[in-house]
């Protein structure tokens, strides 16, 4: 049976998979334990003046699929005006079929505004405009509005150990139902390749702290009482963007002196540069099994690829690309120096390379400790993977490799509070992949047994994993 497009049944293949979906996956709440919202903007309850503000601004995916299409800069990160930037995202939308963009867009207008049975281009872009613009001015329109209609339970934010967090409490004190929690992303910490930079955010750190960084000692003291104090904030995930894992050799005293070395404002060599970020992350993941977090590993982008435009316009707008580092024995290394010393954290490893999923699908195996269901966990299709293909790629490697019924699920690691219906879409996926084992007869058709595990998938095993209380 052929599914219409955005059609109740859309991607569902099969009537086990439709079951699956309606009866079970659509009910679902939505946890987005990873993502990049502004929490200021949920404390203030922002309200947009048109749809390009909440859709366009700050969508890195758009603005490549724009500039591919031939659009001037101007039109995405510059200054042209709102409604510009939208006509521009319009004319390029037809020329998105078979990205996910082109899913996502038309979800989004579903799910949020209602517009169904018209597609988005340049013949409608006026007409979706104003009609989205005008419901933005509406109350539950808002921030916090989007996420109600949305049905999300909670958010984790990413953040960096400086900041004040006085958003999430601002947030917590109004009594918003909705759970909003840090993240700590402590990846400025260890980013040697800038010196200037590196020390500019340890004094930042020293002062938040209250501590005076002298030394590597007293470096470790900053960042502990501020893992202390994001964890009194309600944070149990940290999360860390690398190229590749680190777990170089090194000695208590190597590391001493190429701290003092950056401290100093000297360039170190890419051998110290690796002993310090082995020495951090190690550090980084005692910490966070001493206070019981779930740590986030995301591997293998590099990032700003254009020097030409990261000068021009900064980082994450756009330009940057799947890396091809080796990974399995550095990640081996790594996890093990943790495990060894039985102080391994619960982790995520995501992957950006899908010749690395079979690793990751494996390596997680080699640390599973019986002490929690998953306790390592090969997490959901991310940033170029976070499609169709990647996604189903995904699944049947967990799925293959290790226990998929365990899995945490999906996140819309986004800007934007227009991308839940990205849950939506991976439930779809999920259900498609269950139910077509159903019709092949390599799953038992026992709705209620599959059911319970895709309600799981979508919502209940990451509120067990990461502890969270509801009541």
């Amino acid at each position: 049976m052929a599914c219409g497009f955005m059609s109740d049944d859309f991607l569902l293949q099969s009537e086990a998979a439709r079951k699956l979906y309606h009866e079970h996956a659509a009910k679902m709440p939505i946890f987005d334990y990873h993502c990049h919202i502004v929490p200021g903007d949920i404390a203030e309850d922002k309200r947009y003046e048109n749809l390009t503000q909440v859709w366009l601004y700050g969508d890195h995916y758009k603005w490549r699929a724009m500039r591919s299409n031939g659009v001037a800069e101007k039109y995405c990160t510059g200054d042209a005006s709102d409604w510009e930037k939208f006509e521009k995202w319009a004319e390029t939308v037809p020329y998105t079929m078979g990205n996910p963009l082109y899913h996502w867009t038309h979800l989004e207008l579903k799910n949020v505004f209602g517009i169904e049975g018209m597609l988005l281009g340049p013949d409608t872009a006026r007409e979706i405009y104003d009609q989205c613009s005008e419901m933005l001015q509406e109350p539950e329109f808002s921030c916090r509005g989007l996420m109600r209609q949305a049905n999300v339970r909670a958010i984790c934010t990413t953040d960096d150990p400086t900041d004040s967090l006085e958003h999430h409490a601002k947030i917590k004190a109004d009594g918003f139902e909705i759970k909003v929690l840090p993240t700590w992303r402590p990846d400025k910490g260890m980013a040697t390749e800038d010196v200037a930079a590196l020390n500019t955010w340890i004094d930042k750190l020293g002062e938040s702290a209250k501590v005076e960084v002298v030394d590597f000692g007293s470096y470790l003291e900053a960042i502990n009482v501020r893992h202390g104090f994001f964890h009194e904030m309600g944070c149990r995930l940290s999360d860390h963007g690398l190229e590749t894992a680190y777990s170089e050799g090194y000695t208590a005293q190597e590391i001493a002196a190429i701290f003092a070395k950056l401290r100093g404002g000297a360039e170190i060599s890419e051998v110290e540069s690796l002993k310090f970020k082995s020495a951090m992350m190690y550090e980084f993941g005692i910490m966070d099994h001493a206070a019981g977090w779930t740590q986030q590993i995301h591997f293998g982008p590099i990032r700003s690829n254009s020097s030409r435009m990261a000068k021009l316009i900064g980082p994450d707008t756009g330009f940057d690309s799947i890396g091809d580092l080796a990974i399995a024995k550095p990640l081996a290394r790594y996890l093990d120096g943790l495990d060894v010393v039985e102080k391994l954290p619960r982790t995520i490893l995501y992957n950006i390379n899908p010749s690395d999923n079979a690793v990751m699908a494996t390596m997680i195996g080699n640390f599973q400790d019986g002490s929690i269901p998953g306790k390592m966990q090969f997490g959901s299709g991310w940033w170029f993977l976070d499609q169709k293909d990647g996604m189903e790629r995904q699944l049947t490697d967990l799925s293959s490799l290790g226990l998929l019924s365990r899995f945490v699920g999906m996140l819309t690691d986004s800007r934007s509070f227009l991308s839940y219906p990205r849950h939506e879409y991976f439930r779809r996926i999920l259900c498609n992949f269950v139910g077509g084992q159903v019709d092949r007869g390599e799953l038992p058709a026992e709705m209620g047994l599959l059911g319970r595990m895709i309600e799981d998938i979508c919502f209940n095993n990451a509120v067990n994993y990461f502890g969270v209380d509801f009541d």
